[in-house]
């Protein structure tokens, strides 16, 4: 692995890759790589991660990563409008 790291390292230097998005390139691939591996599960990618949920969404935004393509098909949260509207509740009086 480190033999890969070093060819992908050297390609990105040979190709003018400045540090500073090389990093960012980097940090976005093994974000989205633990993303997928999790189903899209942002809390328990920030947990392999080694980071707080709020820091993970933080980077997500601040990387500008697409994560659609990292969550399970068909398995999404329904949205509240979704969600049938309970009778109402009458007090006793």
């Amino acid at each position: 692995m480190k033999d890969q790291l070093e060819t992908v390292v050297l390609q990105m230097y040979e190709t003018g890759v400045r540090c500073s998005e090389a990093v960012r390139e980097f940090q976005k691939a093994f974000i989205l790589t633990v993303l997928k591996d999790q189903r899209g599960n942002q809390c328990k990618a920030a947990e392999k991660l080694g980071m707080h949920r709020n820091t993970l969404r933080r980077t997500i935004r601040d990387l500008d990563i697409d994560i659609g393509a990292t969550q399970a098909p068909g398995k999404r949260r329904p949205l509240r409008s979704e969600f049938p509207l309970a009778p109402a509740r009458r007090r006793a009086t």
